[in-house]
Protein backbone atom coordinates (compact mmCIF):
# COMPACT_ATOMS: atom_id res chain seq x y z
CA UNK A 1 0.00 0.00 0.00
CA UNK A 2 1.39 3.05 -0.78
CA UNK A 3 1.12 6.28 1.03
CA UNK A 4 0.28 9.82 -1.15
CA UNK A 5 3.18 12.28 -1.16
CA UNK A 6 3.19 15.61 0.38
CA UNK A 7 2.85 17.02 -3.38
CA UNK A 8 -0.21 15.19 -3.78
CA UNK A 9 -1.72 16.16 -0.54
CA UNK A 10 -0.70 20.04 -1.14
CA UNK A 11 -2.37 19.83 -4.79
CA UNK A 12 -5.33 17.87 -3.29
CA UNK A 13 -5.78 21.03 -0.66
CA UNK A 14 -5.16 23.54 -4.05
CA UNK A 15 -7.75 21.76 -5.83
CA UNK A 16 -10.57 21.86 -2.70
CA UNK A 17 -10.16 25.23 -2.45
CA UNK A 18 -11.35 25.61 -5.92
CA UNK A 19 -14.04 23.33 -5.61
CA UNK A 20 -15.48 24.97 -2.69
CA UNK A 21 -18.35 27.75 -3.40
CA UNK A 22 -16.99 31.01 -2.22
CA UNK A 23 -19.15 31.25 0.95
CA UNK A 24 -18.02 27.88 2.29
CA UNK A 25 -14.32 29.66 2.50
CA UNK A 26 -13.26 30.98 5.75
CA UNK A 27 -13.57 34.86 6.25
CA UNK A 28 -9.65 34.95 5.17
CA UNK A 29 -9.65 32.99 2.12
CA UNK A 30 -12.84 35.00 0.98
CA UNK A 31 -11.06 38.46 1.47
CA UNK A 32 -7.77 36.78 -0.70
CA UNK A 33 -9.50 35.53 -3.36
CA UNK A 34 -11.45 38.74 -3.61
CA UNK A 35 -8.01 40.58 -3.71
CA UNK A 36 -6.55 37.81 -5.42
CA UNK A 37 -7.33 39.07 -8.96
CA UNK A 38 -6.23 42.63 -8.98
CA UNK A 39 -3.07 41.36 -7.75
CA UNK A 40 -2.28 39.06 -10.53
CA UNK A 41 -2.94 41.84 -12.69
CA UNK A 42 -0.21 43.72 -11.36
CA UNK A 43 1.73 41.27 -11.44
CA UNK A 44 1.49 40.68 -15.46
CA UNK A 45 1.62 44.41 -15.63
CA UNK A 46 5.16 44.82 -13.60
CA UNK A 47 6.45 41.96 -16.22
CA UNK A 48 5.31 43.96 -19.27
CA UNK A 49 7.08 46.64 -17.86
CA UNK A 50 9.90 44.98 -17.17
CA UNK A 51 9.99 43.81 -20.17
CA UNK A 52 8.88 46.90 -22.66
CA UNK A 53 9.63 49.60 -20.38
CA UNK A 54 12.12 49.66 -18.18
CA UNK A 55 12.62 52.94 -17.13
CA UNK A 56 9.26 53.06 -15.61
CA UNK A 57 10.60 51.02 -13.22
CA UNK A 58 12.86 53.66 -11.69
CA UNK A 59 9.57 55.85 -11.29
CA UNK A 60 9.07 56.12 -7.84
CA UNK A 61 4.96 56.52 -8.16
CA UNK A 62 5.10 53.14 -10.01
CA UNK A 63 7.39 51.56 -7.36
CA UNK A 64 5.30 52.48 -4.72
CA UNK A 65 2.16 51.41 -6.62
CA UNK A 66 3.50 47.83 -6.92
CA UNK A 67 4.91 48.12 -3.54
CA UNK A 68 0.91 48.76 -2.09
CA UNK A 69 -0.03 46.00 -3.80
CA UNK A 70 2.45 43.75 -2.28
CA UNK A 71 1.53 45.19 0.86
CA UNK A 72 -2.24 44.82 0.49
CA UNK A 73 -2.25 41.53 -0.55
CA UNK A 74 0.35 40.47 2.37
CA UNK A 75 -2.20 42.25 4.58
CA UNK A 76 -5.18 40.18 2.96
CA UNK A 77 -3.54 37.18 4.13
CA UNK A 78 -2.18 38.15 7.49
CA UNK A 79 -4.68 39.86 8.95
CA UNK A 80 -7.07 38.14 11.44
CA UNK A 81 -10.37 39.39 9.53
CA UNK A 82 -12.66 37.23 11.50
CA UNK A 83 -11.55 38.94 15.01
CA UNK A 84 -11.75 42.19 13.49
CA UNK A 85 -15.45 43.93 12.71
CA UNK A 86 -17.19 42.43 9.74
CA UNK A 87 -17.24 44.92 7.53
CA UNK A 88 -13.38 46.07 8.39
CA UNK A 89 -11.85 44.08 5.30
CA UNK A 90 -13.62 46.81 2.64
CA UNK A 91 -10.66 49.14 3.34
CA UNK A 92 -8.85 47.26 1.03
CA UNK A 93 -10.59 47.33 -2.39
CA UNK A 94 -10.89 51.86 -0.89
CA UNK A 95 -6.91 51.56 -0.70
CA UNK A 96 -6.67 49.79 -3.95
CA UNK A 97 -7.80 52.65 -5.53
CA UNK A 98 -5.38 55.01 -3.85
CA UNK A 99 -2.81 52.16 -5.35
CA UNK A 100 -4.10 52.31 -8.59
CA UNK A 101 -4.09 56.46 -8.65
CA UNK A 102 0.12 55.87 -7.80
CA UNK A 103 0.01 53.30 -10.44
CA UNK A 104 -1.50 55.27 -13.60
CA UNK A 105 0.46 58.37 -12.17
CA UNK A 106 3.76 56.32 -12.39
CA UNK A 107 3.52 54.07 -15.09
CA UNK A 108 1.52 55.94 -17.50
CA UNK A 109 4.07 56.67 -20.25
CA UNK A 110 4.81 52.95 -20.38
CA UNK A 111 1.34 51.50 -20.33
CA UNK A 112 -1.82 53.01 -20.83
CA UNK A 113 -5.40 52.26 -19.43
CA UNK A 114 -4.10 51.09 -15.91
CA UNK A 115 -6.62 53.22 -14.62
CA UNK A 116 -8.74 50.39 -15.60
CA UNK A 117 -7.73 48.13 -12.72
CA UNK A 118 -9.54 50.33 -10.55
CA UNK A 119 -13.44 48.47 -11.93
CA UNK A 120 -11.48 45.43 -9.81
CA UNK A 121 -12.21 46.97 -6.71
CA UNK A 122 -15.18 48.78 -7.40
CA UNK A 123 -16.86 45.12 -8.53
CA UNK A 124 -15.68 43.86 -4.58
CA UNK A 125 -17.46 46.84 -3.17
CA UNK A 126 -20.25 46.46 -4.92
CA UNK A 127 -20.35 42.74 -5.15
CA UNK A 128 -19.85 42.50 -1.00
CA UNK A 129 -23.90 43.90 -0.70
CA UNK A 130 -22.74 45.64 2.57
CA UNK A 131 -23.39 49.43 2.31
CA UNK A 132 -24.59 49.42 -0.96
CA UNK A 133 -25.57 53.12 -1.33
CA UNK A 134 -21.88 54.07 -0.10
CA UNK A 135 -20.14 51.27 -2.26
CA UNK A 136 -21.84 52.43 -5.54
CA UNK A 137 -21.25 56.60 -4.79
CA UNK A 138 -16.84 55.47 -3.65
CA UNK A 139 -17.61 53.26 -7.31
CA UNK A 140 -17.58 56.94 -9.29
CA UNK A 141 -15.76 59.56 -6.84
CA UNK A 142 -13.18 56.60 -6.47
CA UNK A 143 -12.04 56.50 -10.65
CA UNK A 144 -13.23 60.18 -10.60
CA UNK A 145 -10.19 60.99 -7.88
CA UNK A 146 -7.63 58.50 -10.06
CA UNK A 147 -7.93 60.92 -13.27
CA UNK A 148 -8.58 64.22 -11.64
CA UNK A 149 -6.59 64.22 -8.79
CA UNK A 150 -3.38 64.98 -10.80
CA UNK A 151 -4.83 67.85 -13.11
CA UNK A 152 -5.41 69.89 -9.60
CA UNK A 153 -2.05 68.48 -8.50
CA UNK A 154 -0.20 70.21 -12.10
CA UNK A 155 -3.08 73.00 -11.98
CA UNK A 156 -4.19 71.68 -15.00
CA UNK A 157 -8.00 72.98 -14.48
CA UNK A 158 -9.12 74.18 -17.88
CA UNK A 159 -12.73 73.10 -19.11
CA UNK A 160 -11.45 70.41 -21.40
CA UNK A 161 -9.15 69.03 -19.04
CA UNK A 162 -11.42 68.61 -16.64
CA UNK A 163 -14.41 67.08 -18.80
CA UNK A 164 -12.45 64.86 -21.15
CA UNK A 165 -11.88 62.30 -18.92
CA UNK A 166 -15.28 62.08 -16.81
CA UNK A 167 -16.45 59.11 -19.59
CA UNK A 168 -14.14 56.51 -17.47
CA UNK A 169 -15.79 57.38 -14.16
CA UNK A 170 -19.05 57.50 -15.39
CA UNK A 171 -18.24 53.64 -16.76
CA UNK A 172 -17.73 52.51 -13.76
CA UNK A 173 -20.06 53.92 -12.34
CA UNK A 174 -22.27 51.96 -14.40
CA UNK A 175 -20.47 48.56 -13.94
CA UNK A 176 -20.66 49.70 -9.77
CA UNK A 177 -24.69 50.11 -10.27
CA UNK A 178 -25.10 46.97 -12.49
CA UNK A 179 -23.25 44.66 -10.15
CA UNK A 180 -24.69 46.05 -7.21
CA UNK A 181 -28.44 45.63 -8.31
CA UNK A 182 -27.22 41.90 -9.41
CA UNK A 183 -25.80 41.41 -5.81
CA UNK A 184 -29.03 42.70 -4.18
CA UNK A 185 -31.01 40.49 -6.42
CA UNK A 186 -28.95 37.32 -5.36
CA UNK A 187 -28.97 38.08 -1.42
CA UNK A 188 -32.73 38.25 -1.69
CA UNK A 189 -32.92 34.97 -3.85
CA UNK A 190 -30.34 33.36 -1.31
CA UNK A 191 -32.18 34.96 1.84
CA UNK A 192 -35.37 33.48 0.47
CA UNK A 193 -33.53 29.94 -0.65
CA UNK A 194 -32.41 29.97 3.21
CA UNK A 195 -35.45 30.37 4.17
CA UNK A 196 -37.01 27.57 2.26
CA UNK A 197 -34.23 25.32 3.13
CA UNK A 198 -34.60 26.36 7.11
CA UNK A 199 -38.25 25.65 6.31
CA UNK A 200 -37.49 22.03 4.47
CA UNK A 201 -35.16 21.39 7.44
CA UNK A 202 -37.87 21.69 9.83
CA UNK A 203 -40.20 19.62 7.93
CA UNK A 204 -37.99 16.87 7.04
CA UNK A 205 -36.96 17.19 10.96
CA UNK A 206 -40.50 16.89 11.85
CA UNK A 207 -40.89 14.51 8.90
CA UNK A 208 -37.91 12.18 9.87
CA UNK A 209 -39.62 12.45 13.60
CA UNK A 210 -42.94 11.19 12.88
CA UNK A 211 -41.65 8.33 10.39
CA UNK A 212 -39.44 7.25 13.55
CA UNK A 213 -42.68 7.69 15.26
CA UNK A 214 -44.50 5.65 12.83
CA UNK A 215 -41.92 2.76 12.99
CA UNK A 216 -41.50 2.68 16.31
CA UNK A 217 -45.54 2.23 16.75
CA UNK A 218 -46.17 -0.48 13.66
CA UNK A 219 -43.12 -2.75 15.35
CA UNK A 220 -44.98 -2.31 18.74
CA UNK A 221 -48.36 -3.06 17.42
CA UNK A 222 -49.64 -6.83 18.07
CA UNK A 223 -51.46 -6.15 14.57
CA UNK A 224 -50.21 -7.34 11.42
CA UNK A 225 -49.81 -4.10 9.12
CA UNK A 226 -49.28 -4.19 5.42
CA UNK A 227 -50.03 -1.01 3.67
CA UNK A 228 -50.48 -1.07 -0.53
CA UNK A 229 -50.49 1.08 -3.46
CA UNK A 230 -53.18 1.70 -5.87
CA UNK A 231 -51.32 -1.32 -8.30
CA UNK A 232 -51.03 -3.84 -5.35
CA UNK A 233 -47.22 -3.41 -4.81
CA UNK A 234 -46.48 -3.36 -0.67
CA UNK A 235 -44.91 0.00 0.72
CA UNK A 236 -45.04 -1.34 4.23
CA UNK A 237 -45.23 -3.59 5.98
CA UNK A 238 -44.39 -4.46 10.43
CA UNK A 239 -42.68 -7.13 11.88
CA UNK A 240 -45.65 -8.78 12.69
CA UNK A 241 -47.14 -9.09 9.04
CA UNK A 242 -43.82 -10.34 7.96
CA UNK A 243 -44.17 -13.37 10.39
CA UNK A 244 -47.43 -13.54 9.50
CA UNK A 245 -46.44 -13.70 5.70
CA UNK A 246 -43.59 -16.17 6.37
CA UNK A 247 -46.88 -18.55 7.72
CA UNK A 248 -48.93 -18.15 4.60
CA UNK A 249 -46.36 -18.64 2.31
CA UNK A 250 -45.88 -22.48 1.01
CA UNK A 251 -42.78 -24.31 1.18
CA UNK A 252 -42.10 -24.66 -2.27
CA UNK A 253 -42.39 -21.44 -3.05
CA UNK A 254 -39.84 -18.39 -2.11
CA UNK A 255 -41.51 -15.56 -3.42
CA UNK A 256 -45.34 -15.98 -3.72
CA UNK A 257 -48.47 -13.83 -5.28
CA UNK A 258 -51.42 -13.26 -3.62
CA UNK A 259 -53.12 -16.04 -5.49
CA UNK A 260 -50.31 -18.51 -3.77
CA UNK A 261 -50.68 -17.70 -0.56
CA UNK A 262 -52.17 -20.34 1.86
CA UNK A 263 -55.67 -18.54 2.53
CA UNK A 264 -58.85 -20.57 3.54
CA UNK A 265 -62.31 -19.82 4.12
CA UNK A 266 -63.59 -20.47 7.89
CA UNK A 267 -63.96 -23.62 7.05
CA UNK A 268 -60.14 -24.19 7.35
CA UNK A 269 -59.92 -26.37 4.02
CA UNK A 270 -61.10 -24.42 1.18
CA UNK A 271 -58.84 -22.31 -0.63
CA UNK A 272 -60.17 -18.34 -0.66
CA UNK A 273 -60.67 -17.55 -4.03
CA UNK A 274 -58.34 -14.71 -5.34
CA UNK A 275 -60.96 -11.90 -5.98
CA UNK A 276 -61.80 -12.25 -1.83
CA UNK A 277 -58.81 -12.76 -0.32
CA UNK A 278 -57.80 -9.27 1.54
CA UNK A 279 -55.39 -7.78 0.45
CA UNK A 280 -56.85 -8.44 -3.07
CA UNK A 281 -60.37 -6.86 -2.05
CA UNK A 282 -58.04 -4.04 -0.36
CA UNK A 283 -56.14 -3.22 -3.97
CA UNK A 284 -59.80 -3.17 -5.68
CA UNK A 285 -60.15 -0.14 -3.22
CA UNK A 286 -63.07 -2.20 -1.12
CA UNK A 287 -63.50 -0.89 2.53
CA UNK A 288 -64.46 -3.88 4.37
CA UNK A 289 -64.20 -5.15 8.72
CA UNK A 290 -63.22 -8.25 10.45
CA UNK A 291 -63.28 -10.86 7.47
CA UNK A 292 -62.43 -14.07 8.64
CA UNK A 293 -59.46 -16.55 6.81
CA UNK A 294 -57.34 -18.87 8.28
CA UNK A 295 -53.84 -18.86 6.81
CA UNK A 296 -50.97 -21.70 6.75
CA UNK A 297 -51.66 -25.34 6.98
CA UNK A 298 -51.72 -28.11 9.85
CA UNK A 299 -50.52 -27.74 13.03
CA UNK A 300 -49.67 -24.22 12.49
CA UNK A 301 -52.52 -22.59 11.02
CA UNK A 302 -54.00 -19.57 12.79
CA UNK A 303 -56.84 -17.72 12.47
CA UNK A 304 -56.78 -13.95 11.10
CA UNK A 305 -59.43 -11.09 11.20
CA UNK A 306 -58.75 -8.94 8.22
CA UNK A 307 -60.31 -5.33 7.65
CA UNK A 308 -58.96 -2.65 5.46
CA UNK A 309 -59.04 0.97 4.58
CA UNK A 310 -58.62 2.88 1.55
CA UNK A 311 -56.08 5.75 0.48
CA UNK A 312 -57.25 8.85 -1.43
CA UNK A 313 -54.99 11.91 -2.81
CA UNK A 314 -56.40 15.26 -2.68
CA UNK A 315 -58.71 14.59 -5.77
CA UNK A 316 -60.34 12.09 -4.27
CA UNK A 317 -58.56 9.66 -6.49
CA UNK A 318 -57.66 5.99 -5.17
CA UNK A 319 -54.03 5.62 -4.25
CA UNK A 320 -53.45 2.65 -1.80
CA UNK A 321 -55.09 1.13 0.74
CA UNK A 322 -53.93 -0.01 4.18
CA UNK A 323 -54.60 -3.60 5.87
CA UNK A 324 -54.62 -5.19 9.11
CA UNK A 325 -54.49 -8.80 10.09
CA UNK A 326 -55.17 -9.68 13.76
CA UNK A 327 -54.55 -13.08 15.14
CA UNK A 328 -57.96 -14.40 16.42
CA UNK A 329 -56.92 -17.49 16.50
CA UNK A 330 -57.64 -18.13 20.45
CA UNK A 331 -60.91 -16.52 20.34
CA UNK A 332 -62.40 -18.62 17.53
CA UNK A 333 -61.23 -21.64 19.34
CA UNK A 334 -63.17 -20.37 22.70
CA UNK A 335 -66.19 -19.51 20.85
CA UNK A 336 -65.91 -23.38 19.14
CA UNK A 337 -65.92 -24.83 22.65
CA UNK A 338 -68.44 -22.26 24.18
CA UNK A 339 -70.84 -23.38 21.17
CA UNK A 340 -69.65 -26.52 21.88
CA UNK A 341 -70.49 -26.98 25.51
CA UNK A 342 -73.99 -25.56 24.85
CA UNK A 343 -74.44 -27.90 21.96
CA UNK A 344 -73.83 -31.14 24.36
CA UNK A 345 -75.50 -29.44 27.49
CA UNK A 346 -78.60 -28.73 25.00
CA UNK A 347 -78.37 -32.18 23.64
CA UNK A 348 -78.51 -33.67 27.85
CA UNK A 349 -81.47 -31.79 28.27
CA UNK A 350 -83.36 -32.63 25.04
CA UNK A 351 -83.40 -36.39 26.59
CA UNK A 352 -85.00 -36.07 30.06
CA UNK A 353 -87.66 -33.20 28.51
CA UNK A 354 -88.72 -35.25 26.27
CA UNK A 355 -89.32 -38.18 28.75
CA UNK A 356 -90.82 -36.22 31.01
CA UNK A 357 -93.38 -34.69 28.38
CA UNK A 358 -93.95 -38.54 27.12
CA UNK A 359 -95.09 -39.63 30.61
CA UNK A 360 -96.94 -36.21 31.02
CA UNK A 361 -99.08 -36.99 27.78
CA UNK A 362 -99.61 -40.79 29.20
CA UNK A 363 -100.91 -39.07 32.28
CA UNK A 364 -103.07 -36.60 30.93
CA UNK A 365 -104.52 -39.35 28.18
CA UNK A 366 -106.04 -41.20 31.22
CA UNK A 367 -109.57 -39.52 31.73
CA UNK A 368 -109.76 -41.27 35.30
CA UNK A 369 -106.18 -40.70 36.13
CA UNK A 370 -106.22 -37.09 37.77
CA UNK A 371 -109.15 -34.53 39.07
CA UNK A 372 -109.60 -31.57 37.58
CA UNK A 373 -106.99 -29.89 40.18
CA UNK A 374 -104.01 -31.79 39.34
CA UNK A 375 -104.60 -32.03 35.43
CA UNK A 376 -104.83 -28.13 35.39
CA UNK A 377 -101.19 -28.44 37.46
CA UNK A 378 -100.25 -30.84 35.23
CA UNK A 379 -100.90 -28.63 32.11
CA UNK A 380 -98.63 -26.41 33.92
CA UNK A 381 -96.08 -28.85 34.05
CA UNK A 382 -96.50 -29.79 30.23
CA UNK A 383 -96.51 -25.93 29.07
CA UNK A 384 -93.42 -25.31 30.54
CA UNK A 385 -91.68 -28.57 29.69
CA UNK A 386 -93.05 -28.05 25.96
CA UNK A 387 -91.70 -24.07 26.55
CA UNK A 388 -88.31 -25.47 27.66
CA UNK A 389 -87.86 -28.08 24.94
CA UNK A 390 -88.36 -25.09 22.52
CA UNK A 391 -85.93 -22.91 23.71
CA UNK A 392 -83.50 -26.54 24.27
CA UNK A 393 -84.01 -26.92 20.16
CA UNK A 394 -83.45 -23.18 19.05
CA UNK A 395 -79.93 -23.70 20.72
CA UNK A 396 -79.33 -26.14 18.81
CA UNK A 397 -80.33 -24.40 15.29
CA UNK A 398 -78.64 -21.62 16.46
CA UNK A 399 -75.53 -23.62 16.70
CA UNK A 400 -75.74 -25.28 13.54
CA UNK A 401 -76.92 -22.01 11.62
CA UNK A 402 -80.42 -23.83 10.87
CA UNK A 403 -83.68 -22.63 12.30
CA UNK A 404 -86.52 -24.64 10.60
CA UNK A 405 -89.08 -22.69 9.28
CA UNK A 406 -92.89 -22.62 7.81
CA UNK A 407 -94.22 -20.04 6.09
CA UNK A 408 -97.69 -19.27 5.16
CA UNK A 409 -99.97 -16.45 4.94
CA UNK A 410 -100.63 -14.45 8.50
CA UNK A 411 -101.75 -11.46 9.57
CA UNK A 412 -98.76 -9.59 11.37
CA UNK A 413 -101.17 -7.14 12.96
CA UNK A 414 -103.39 -9.83 14.82
CA UNK A 415 -99.66 -11.39 16.21
CA UNK A 416 -98.76 -8.05 17.35
CA UNK A 417 -102.06 -7.98 19.34
CA UNK A 418 -101.69 -11.17 20.72
CA UNK A 419 -97.96 -10.52 22.08
CA UNK A 420 -98.99 -7.25 23.62
CA UNK A 421 -102.61 -8.74 25.18
CA UNK A 422 -100.21 -11.63 26.59
CA UNK A 423 -97.89 -9.14 27.76
CA UNK A 424 -100.28 -6.75 29.30
CA UNK A 425 -100.56 -7.86 32.75
CA UNK A 426 -96.67 -7.64 33.00
CA UNK A 427 -96.83 -3.97 31.89
CA UNK A 428 -99.44 -3.09 34.37
CA UNK A 429 -97.78 -4.77 37.40
CA UNK A 430 -94.72 -2.87 35.91
CA UNK A 431 -96.25 0.52 36.10
CA UNK A 432 -95.79 0.53 31.88
CA UNK A 433 -98.06 1.77 29.58
CA UNK A 434 -98.62 -0.37 26.42
CA UNK A 435 -99.55 0.63 23.25
CA UNK A 436 -100.04 0.14 19.32
CA UNK A 437 -99.69 1.70 16.51
CA UNK A 438 -101.06 -0.56 13.76
CA UNK A 439 -103.25 -0.92 10.57
CA UNK A 440 -106.54 -2.98 10.84
CA UNK A 441 -104.79 -6.12 8.82
CA UNK A 442 -101.11 -6.43 7.46
CA UNK A 443 -100.80 -9.82 5.47
CA UNK A 444 -97.26 -11.79 5.14
CA UNK A 445 -96.10 -14.79 4.26
CA UNK A 446 -94.36 -15.91 7.24
CA UNK A 447 -94.04 -18.42 9.95
CA UNK A 448 -96.54 -17.25 12.73
CA UNK A 449 -95.20 -19.43 15.68
CA UNK A 450 -91.52 -17.88 15.11
CA UNK A 451 -92.83 -14.45 14.34
CA UNK A 452 -94.47 -14.66 17.09
CA UNK A 453 -91.71 -15.78 19.46
CA UNK A 454 -89.75 -13.06 18.29
CA UNK A 455 -92.82 -10.56 19.08
CA UNK A 456 -92.56 -12.09 22.38
CA UNK A 457 -88.84 -11.56 23.39
CA UNK A 458 -89.15 -8.03 22.16
CA UNK A 459 -91.76 -7.05 24.24
CA UNK A 460 -91.12 -9.06 27.09
CA UNK A 461 -87.46 -7.47 26.86
CA UNK A 462 -88.79 -3.59 26.81
CA UNK A 463 -90.73 -4.37 29.87
CA UNK A 464 -88.13 -6.35 31.59
CA UNK A 465 -85.38 -3.46 31.13
CA UNK A 466 -87.92 -0.69 32.03
CA UNK A 467 -87.67 -1.32 35.56
CA UNK A 468 -88.48 2.08 36.55
CA UNK A 469 -91.97 2.43 34.47
CA UNK A 470 -92.58 4.15 31.43
CA UNK A 471 -93.69 3.60 27.83
CA UNK A 472 -93.56 0.76 25.20
CA UNK A 473 -94.74 1.43 21.90
CA UNK A 474 -95.31 -1.48 19.24
CA UNK A 475 -95.77 -0.58 15.88
CA UNK A 476 -96.15 -2.47 12.39
CA UNK A 477 -95.98 -1.36 9.29
CA UNK A 478 -95.56 -2.24 5.48
CA UNK A 479 -93.59 -0.75 3.01
CA UNK A 480 -91.63 -1.68 -0.49
CA UNK A 481 -92.67 -5.44 0.12
CA UNK A 482 -90.98 -5.44 3.20
CA UNK A 483 -92.96 -5.50 6.70
CA UNK A 484 -91.88 -3.70 9.81
CA UNK A 485 -92.10 -4.49 13.12
CA UNK A 486 -90.84 -1.62 15.69
CA UNK A 487 -90.65 -2.00 19.47
CA UNK A 488 -89.79 0.89 21.37
CA UNK A 489 -89.11 1.51 25.21
CA UNK A 490 -88.14 4.13 27.72
CA UNK A 491 -86.27 1.81 29.98
CA UNK A 492 -82.32 1.47 30.51
CA UNK A 493 -81.13 1.58 27.18
CA UNK A 494 -77.64 0.75 26.17
CA UNK A 495 -74.37 2.11 25.22
CA UNK A 496 -72.36 2.05 21.90
CA UNK A 497 -70.26 -1.27 23.42
CA UNK A 498 -73.35 -3.20 24.60
CA UNK A 499 -75.22 -2.45 21.25
CA UNK A 500 -72.10 -4.05 19.47
CA UNK A 501 -72.61 -7.28 22.00
CA UNK A 502 -76.40 -6.87 22.17
CA UNK A 503 -76.95 -9.72 19.66
CA UNK A 504 -74.56 -12.36 20.77
CA UNK A 505 -75.27 -15.47 23.36
CA UNK A 506 -75.09 -15.10 26.61
CA UNK A 507 -74.21 -11.41 26.60
CA UNK A 508 -76.20 -9.32 29.50
CA UNK A 509 -75.65 -5.78 29.79
CA UNK A 510 -73.53 -4.40 32.59
CA UNK A 511 -76.69 -2.42 33.96
CA UNK A 512 -78.50 -5.27 33.57
CA UNK A 513 -76.40 -7.73 35.64
CA UNK A 514 -76.00 -4.84 38.63
CA UNK A 515 -79.92 -4.55 38.59
CA UNK A 516 -80.34 -8.36 39.35
CA UNK A 517 -83.05 -8.82 36.30
CA UNK A 518 -83.11 -12.18 35.45
CA UNK A 519 -82.34 -13.46 32.22
CA UNK A 520 -79.73 -15.80 30.45
CA UNK A 521 -79.03 -13.84 26.91
CA UNK A 522 -80.33 -15.91 24.67
CA UNK A 523 -83.71 -14.07 23.30
CA UNK A 524 -81.84 -11.67 21.22
CA UNK A 525 -79.45 -14.67 19.53
CA UNK A 526 -82.48 -16.50 18.78
CA UNK A 527 -84.68 -13.52 17.44
CA UNK A 528 -81.94 -12.48 15.15
CA UNK A 529 -81.58 -16.38 13.72
CA UNK A 530 -85.57 -16.54 13.44
CA UNK A 531 -85.93 -12.96 11.27
CA UNK A 532 -82.23 -14.17 9.17
CA UNK A 533 -84.32 -17.40 8.83
CA UNK A 534 -87.38 -15.75 6.94
CA UNK A 535 -83.97 -13.28 4.62
CA UNK A 536 -84.50 -10.40 7.47
CA UNK A 537 -82.92 -8.03 9.45
CA UNK A 538 -83.50 -7.03 12.87
CA UNK A 539 -81.45 -3.54 14.22
CA UNK A 540 -81.45 -1.71 17.26
CA UNK A 541 -80.97 2.25 18.28
CA UNK A 542 -80.24 2.85 21.94
CA UNK A 543 -79.11 5.75 24.35
CA UNK A 544 -78.23 4.97 28.24
CA UNK A 545 -80.60 6.44 30.17
CA UNK A 546 -83.07 6.94 27.39
CA UNK A 547 -84.73 3.62 26.00
CA UNK A 548 -84.39 1.37 23.07
CA UNK A 549 -85.69 0.91 19.57
CA UNK A 550 -85.65 -2.91 17.85
CA UNK A 551 -87.05 -2.86 14.41
CA UNK A 552 -87.41 -6.54 12.58
CA UNK A 553 -87.88 -6.11 8.78
CA UNK A 554 -88.87 -9.33 6.92
CA UNK A 555 -89.71 -10.00 3.41
CA UNK A 556 -93.75 -9.85 3.26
Amino acid sequence: MTHPSTWDIGEKKKLLVFQRSFHEHTLRMRVVLSQLPLSVCVCLSAILVWLFFPATLENPYFLLFLLSQAFLLAACVIVPWHRLPFPSFLVIPVLDMVSIAFGREGGQEALTGLSVLVVLPVIWLCASGLYPKLAIVLSFLGPLAIVWVPLFVRGDLTEQALTKPLLFPILILGIGVSVSVLTLSMVRQQRALEEKDKALKAALEVSTKQERLLNTVMEALPLGVVAVDGEGHDILMNRRQRQTHVLATPTDVDDPNESQLLIFDIDRTTPLEADRRPVRRAVLGERFTDQLVWLGVGENQRAFTASARPMVDDTGKFTGSVVVFSDVTDLVNALAAKDDFVSNVSHEFRTPLTSILGYVELILDDPDALDARSRKQLDIVRRNAERLLTLVSDLLAVRSGQIVIQPHAVDVAELVRGSVISAEPRAAKAGIRLSVDLPEALEAHVDSSRIAQVLDNLVSNAIKYSPDGGDVEVAAWEDDDFVFCRVTDTGMGMNEEEQAEAFTKFFRAGGVRKSAIPGVGLGLPISKAIVEAHGGTITLESEPGRGTTFTVKVPA
